[in-house]
C-alpha cells in the first residue's frame, strides 16, 4: 500500500516540457507554491458545485490576483463557443501574457481550461487541479486538450502540458457515487492495459474500493497515474504507445456522441467501450475467454452501468469513421490480449466489429 505521510510524484518529461503529477492529501492548499511569484493574474476555470465545495481552499492563497470564470460544465458543453467566452471574460478582466489559467474540476473542466491556455495570446500556462476521479488518473495528465464537435469527440484540440497537475484524494470525498464509479473504469483501464496487480486490486477489492477506503484509493491513483506519466513520457503525442490509453474509447465515443453527449458520463461511455473491445478481442481469438470474464466481473463491479440497448450498432460502426483513432478509412482498435496486456490493431472485417457491438449492447448490467 502507498503510505499516505509519504504521497508519490510521478514526473512527466517531453522533448520541451518536465513536470510534476504530485497524489498528496490537501495538496491543492498548497497550489500557490506551483504557480510562482512572478505569475500575474490567475484565472481559474471551474463550475459553480466544485467552487462552492472547494473554492475557498484556493481563494484564500490569491487573495489579490484571482479571476473565477464558471464553465456550465457538462459534455454538451464541451464546444468552442464556451471556450470563446472563457476567452472574452479573460480580456474583460484585464489578461496578459503573465497571466496563469487554473483548470480546477472534472475532465471536462481540464481539457476545456487546458485548450484556452493553449490558444490565449498563443499560450499561457495552466496548472492543473483535478477534481474528480476520472480526471485524477486520466484527463488532467499528458498535455492534450480540446472540445467536441457534432459529430466527434476532441475534434479540436491542441497539445499543451501543464506546470504541474495536482491530485488530491481528500476532494472525492464530496464526489457523487456516480461521478466516482466512472473514475473508476478509467482505472480499470489502466489495469487491463498495463499493471496486472492494479486490475487484481479493482478485482479483489471492490467493497474497499467503493467505500473510498483512503488507503486503497490513494494506492489505486497513484498506480494510475503512474502509468499515465509513463506513457507520456515515452510517447507525448500519441505516436505509437500512447494510443494504449485509447482503450475503450473508439466505441466509447461513438457512444457518447450517438446519445449527443448527454445521457453518459465519460467513464460509463468508456466502460461500455472496453467490453466491446473485450468482445472484439474475443471473437477475433486474441483473448482467452477466461481473461475476458473476468474484465467483464470487474467492471460490473463498479456498475451497473447506464443502459444502452436501443442504440443501433449500424449508426456506431458509421460513427467509427470520425474518430481521431481512424486513418486512412481503417478503425484502430486497442484490444486486450491478456490482463496487463493490449495491441493496437486495424483492418477488422466490419461484421466482425458490428457483431461485437451489437452484443455487447444487449448485455444486460
Amino acid at each position: 500500500m502507498v503510505q499516505r505521510d509519504h504521497m508519490p510524484s510521478f514526473a512527466v518529461e517531453t522533448a520541451h516540457h518536465v513536470y510534476k503529477n504530485v497524489v498528496e492529501r490537501g495538496i491543492v492548499q498548497r497550489a500557490r507554491e506551483f504557480v510562482g511569484a512572478r505569475a500575474g493574474k490567475c484565472f481559474v476555470v471551474t463550475t459553480e458545485d466544485v467552487w462552492r465545495l472547494h473554492g475557498e481552499k484556493l481563494r484564500r492563497q490569491f487573495p489579490d490576483r484571482l479571476e473565477v470564470l464558471f464553465f456550465p460544465g457538462g459534455e454538451a458543453n464541451k464546444r468552442f463557443a464556451q471556450v470563446e467566452t472563457l476567452a472574452e471574460q479573460m480580456l474583460e478582466r484585464g489578461a496578459d501574457r503573465t497571466s496563469i489559467v487554473i483548470g480546477f474540476g472534472g475532465g471536462i473542466v481540464t481539457d476545456v481550461s487546458g485548450f484556452l491556455a493553449a490558444i490565449f495570446m498563443r499560450g499561457l500556462p495552466v496548472l492543473q487541479i483535478p477534481t474528480t476521479l476520472l480526471a485524477q488518473v486520466d484527463a488532467a495528465t499528458g498535455g492534450k486538450t480540446g472540445v467536441n464537435l457534432r459529430n466527434g469527440k476532441n475534434l479540436l484540440g491542441s497539445f499543451h502540458q501543464p506546470l504541474a497537475v495536482l491530485i488530491d484524494p481528500e476532494v472525492l470525498s464530496t464526489l457523487p457515487a456516480n461521478e466516482y464509479h466512472a473514475g473508476l473504469f478509467e482505472v480499470v483501464k489502466c489495469g487491463i492495459i498495463r499493471d496486472s496487480a492494479l486490475f487484481e486490486l479493482l478485482e479483489s477489492l471492490s467493497q474497499r474500493v467503493l467505500a473510498r477506503d483512503p488507503a486503497v484509493l490513494d494506492e489505486l491513483i497513484a498506480a494510475a497515474v503512474k502509468i499515465k506519466a509513463e506513457v507520456v513520457t515515452a510517447d507525448e503525442r500519441e505516436g505509437d504507445l500512447r494510443r494504449i490509453l485509447n482503450f475503450g474509447h473508439t466505441v466509447g465515443h461513438a457512444i457518447e456522441a450517438e446519445t449527443e453527449y448527454v445521457r453518459l458520463l465519460h467513464g460509463e461511455a468508456v466502460a461500455w467501450g472496453m467490453l466491446a473491445a473485450t468482445r472484439l478481442a474475443e471473437l477475433s481469438g486474441m483473448l482467452a475467454n477466461s481473461a475476458a470474464d473476468r474484465i467483464r466481473r470487474t467492471v460490473g463491479h463498479y456498475g451497473p452501468l447506464p443502459p444502452v440497448r436501443d442504440l443501433n450498432p449500424d449508426r456506431l460502426v458509421a460513427r467509427l469513421a470520425s474518430d481521431k483513432k481512424t486513418m486512412a478509412g481503417k478503425v484502430h482498435f486497442v484490444l486486450p490480449t491478456a490482463i496487463g496486456e493490449v495491441k493496437i490493431v486495424s483492418g477488422l472485417e466490419q461484421s466482425v466489429i458490428r457483431k461485437a457491438i451489437a452484443e455487447t449492447l444487449e448485455r444486460i448490467s
